[in-house]
């Protein structure tokens, strides 16, 4: 019996066109790294570079740890320089980085659905791709009227040591809330990060309203519909 609702932040929760919001993101960060005195379009090749080291962790150690050594080999800083951009940046998400909440769609339905969601006696966990500081996920979590205490997990780069597409992402995730897959519930708007959950025996739901499907997958095996779709569905689930 499904106990565990699992869901996707950032175009599913969170709804917004991905190249409006990476555009306001990267013109608010450069702004950081110019203050820094850093060549902005290099850094955010580090940032990119970084980003590539989270996504193919092993499992080894953690991604907050492979985002910022990819980045200071790519940036030469090290020590108390590195320091210095990394405070830099955590002080970005709390602040310029809610330029970026000029583009997300307003719902009412995140709030909601985790209220009910909840009410209804379900665990419920924020997997959005931990390649963010837990402070950029606060502030994202803000634009819907939520917040980290509303989930019983939310991932981001200090506490994970994989990132989707890959399974063992999730694999943790099962470990941490101490859940079988057949308890839990998937939904995500991209059919390689999200729906590979399936492969677990994980029942999944592709939110296609901002749908992201960079591979071109075959999307019509996947149980799928809106945002609203979603909410319909999990509310018709008994109360445990």
């Amino acid at each position: 019996m499904i106990n565990t609702i699992m869901l996707d932040l950032d175009g599913t929760l969170l709804q917004f066109e991905q190249n409006a919001f990476i555009d306001v993101y990267f013109t608010e960060l450069k702004k950081v790294f110019v203050r820094l005195g850093l060549d902005a379009d290099l850094a955010v090749d580090g940032v990119w570079a970084g980003t590539k080291a989270m996504i193919f962790n092993d499992g080894t150690a953690l991604n907050t740890q492979r985002f910022w050594s990819a980045f200071s080999n790519y940036m030469g800083l090290t020590g108390e320089r590195l320091q210095q951009v990394e405070a830099a940046c955590d002080g970005f998400y709390s602040n310029e980085f809610n330029a970026a909440k000029s583009v997300i769609i307003p719902s009412d339905i995140p709030k909601r659905l985790i209220r009910v969601m909840k009410e209804k006696g379900y665990c419920v966990v924020l997997a959005t791709n931990p390649v963010f500081p837990q402070c950029a996920i606060e502030s994202r979590l803000d634009w819907t009227g939520l917040e980290i205490q509303d989930f019983r997990l939310v991932t981001h780069y200090a506490n994970s040591t994989f990132c989707k597409p890959n399974i063992g992402y999730y694999h943790e995730i099962l470990k941490k809330i101490n859940k079988r897959p057949q308890q839990c519930f998937m939904a995500g708007n991209n059919p390689a990060e999200d729906m590979c959950a399936g492969v677990l025996g994980i029942e999944t739901f592709l939110v296609t309203g901002y749908l992201e499907n960079e591979t071109n997958t075959d999307i019509t095996a996947f149980r799928q519909g809106t945002l609203a779709d979603l909410e319909a569905y999990l509310v018709s689930l008994p109360d445990i």
